[in-house]
């Protein structure tokens, strides 16, 4: 038993825990790539930004395996696993984190950016968690999926990422089910504000600042990285079926029925037009792209058009 006000250390239970972590350059993803590696496990690092994550896997160790790859694309997840376990043997955690948002109201957001959000958020989570399937129920593993808070409250001007986020929910609850029989545990992870890269590019957006205006203190309120890490790898030793950042979202959760009644609802309606308008100056200045996409996914989405990916 731990000491009254600290957590129980994780115990993996095995010789050696091998973690899968998708979106691990940078945010959540890197965090508890560190945390992993602090509480004895070993983080395989995936993400699609080559630099950053040569340079996180280097915080984690000059031996630590990190693979580009686009997590919308399924060869490219079978090749990450094929080569994780070409050097590790097994898998036994998987964390579906990789993510993007897209921002803006449906009249005018950039169709290419919102269906980019569906693709990495929704199919990402799919092609990752389908890849590794053999090899976690080998192990009799567990799976981790990003959901959000916007899986249960669902923001204006960010549909792409509050259906997403739903439909992460969705796919985490079934396949709980589904796993079971396999001795696959699945858990969902209900994160609100952490600061991180995606977060902080939100903030450059002046829409956005409005939108979080919106919101009363605690529900604006940010973690660190670093401690949403602890209550992530500790969630994975235990296997949980969701994981709140912080704790008391798990209350909103059982109010979320509440959330999108009128009366929840009256300080974004009034909002709203004052962030469209925030959002047609961007559109006009900066263009589409630009207004709807932070800049790192700004530029992915022009390097791909550059390679006709």
């Amino acid at each position: 038993m731990s000491s009254p006000g600290h957590p129980p250390k994780p115990v993996w239970g095995k010789s050696k825990t091998v973690v899968l972590i998708t979106g691990a350059a940078s945010g959540i993803g890197a965090a508890t790539a560190l945390e992993v590696l602090a509480q004895g496990g070993i983080p395989v690092l995936v993400d699609c930004d080559a630099l950053p994550l040569a340079e996180m896997a280097q915080r984690c160790g000059p031996d630590t395996l990190h693979l580009v790859a686009d997590v919308t694309q399924a060869e490219a997840m079978h090749a990450v696993v094929a080569q994780t376990l070409l050097v590790h043997g097994q898998i036994d955690v998987v964390f579906a984190n990789a993510g993007v948002a897209a921002f803006g109201p449906l009249a005018y957001v950039d169709p290419a950016a919102w269906r980019r959000c569906i693709e990495v958020n929704v199919f990402g989570v799919f092609n990752t968690v389908r890849a590794a399937l053999p090899a976690l129920m080998k192990q009799q593993g567990y799976v981790l999926i990003n959901a959000s808070v916007s899986s249960f409250a669902h923001p204006p001007v960010m549909s792409a990422y509050a259906a997403s986020k739903s439909a992460v929910e969705a796919m985490g609850n079934a396949w709980r089910i589904e796993l079971a029989a396999h001795q696959v545990g699945v858990g969902v992870l209900h994160a609100g504000w952490v600061r991180t890269p995606l977060v902080t590019e939100g903030a450059l957006h002046p829409g956005f600042v409005r939108l979080r205006a919106t919101m009363p203190g605690p529900l604006n309120s940010e973690s660190s990285a670093q401690d949403a890490a602890v209550a992530i790898v500790r969630g994975m030793a235990r296997r949980e079926r969701r994981i709140w950042l912080p704790g008391w979202m798990r209350i909103l959760f059982a109010l979320r029925a509440l959330l999108h009644l009128p009366f929840a609802e009256r300080q974004l309606l009034q909002a709203a037009p004052e962030i469209e308008a925030l959002y047609l100056e961007g559109l006009a200045s900066e263009g589409a792209l630009a207004s709807s996409f932070g800049p790192r996914e700004r530029e992915r989405t022009l390097q791909r058009a550059k390679h006709n990916i």
